[in-house]
């Protein structure tokens, strides 16, 4: 019989690493899928005229933008990949034995909030 001398502990601490964590996954993801997409589009297929001038014309970008799923996707664009961003580099500095506690930590994720409320500012603004 094999017995385990390890203690449950029924009381954890709370802790607000699912939250980084859960915007770190988003990021990496919209940055996985939807970003390869939105450069070959814009800048290659468009460029090379495989997609037509029109398609891209000012005020169907400008429509785009303005509804409410064209907003949803440039604040994505902008503030998804920018959490990811700065939570790997919070914790590769950690990584590099280069600890900034919990200073770093504000700083990585103020700078990936800043970006996410100027991009909501930017959407706001058109």
């Amino acid at each position: 019989m094999v017995t385990n001398n390890y203690k449950v502990n029924k009381t954890p601490s709370r802790s607000d690493e699912p939250i980084w964590w859960g915007l770190f996954g988003a990021g990496g993801t919209w940055f996985a899928m939807i970003t390869p997409v939105t450069v070959l589009v814009l800048g290659i297929l468009a460029p090379l005229g495989i997609i037509d001038a029109e398609a891209l014309s000012y005020e169907r970008v400008s429509n785009f933008t303005t509804s409410i799923i064209g907003a949803l996707f440039i604040i994505g664009t902008l503030a998804l990949p920018m959490w990811h961003a700065m939570h790997r580099l919070h914790h590769g500095m950690h990584d590099l034995k280069i600890h900034a506690g919990v200073v770093g930590k504000i700083g990585c994720y103020f700078f990936a909030a800043m970006i996410s409320v100027l991009s909501i500012i930017f959407i706001l603004m058109i």
